[in-house]
């Protein structure tokens, strides 16, 4: 995906969470750190621009609710210092760049729970490239990239130059 092709994916998964929120009154988003958050920037605001209101958005950082760190999660607590506002009975958009096994939105959502419990937790991302190890699946997707298990897919999103490299 060229830079293009990333604005009309991110324009229309914009115009698909109002749709599907009927509105954006209760909705806040978060950008899973650290490909998430220039992802969850650009949605909020597209919003904007749609529909006029500023969407509260925050970063949350996921490092600690991996199940593949060495860390007792249970004592963990994220913080809401980095998001500014409350989850409590809010529509909370999980914003990604790239949705590959599910682990990282397993522990983003983990962590967005321990801040506080959420009406609804939806998923955003720009690339979706399957090979799932969990049932997780995005509520807004970009684009399907199918892959296998040795590629990698990298966003850069920086400065509107922005692109979608699969790297072999």
């Amino acid at each position: 995906m060229d830079a293009l092709a990333i604005e009309r994916a991110l324009k229309r998964i914009s115009h698909e969470i109002i749709e599907n929120n009927k509105g954006v009154k209760n909705i806040v988003m978060l950008g899973i750190a650290k490909g998430g958050i220039p992802v969850c920037e650009k949605l909020a605001s597209n919003i904007l621009d749609i529909e006029n209101v500023k969407i509260p958005i925050g970063s949350l950082d996921i490092t600690n609710f991996r199940d593949d760190v060495l860390q007792n999660c249970a004592d963990n607590k994220p913080s809401l210092e980095s998001i500014g506002f409350s989850l409590q009975g809010k529509d909370v958009v999980l914003c990604d760049d790239v949705l590959y096994t599910g682990r990282t939105v397993r522990a983003g959502i983990e962590a967005v729970i321990k801040l506080g419990r959420p009406k609804s937790i939806q998923l955003a991302v720009l690339i979706d490239r399957g090979h799932r190890e969990l049932p997780i699946r995005a509520d807004y997707v970009g684009k399907n990239v199918p892959t296998s298990k040795e590629e990698s897919v990298s966003v850069q999103m920086a400065n509107g130059d922005n692109s979608v490299i699969l790297c072999q």
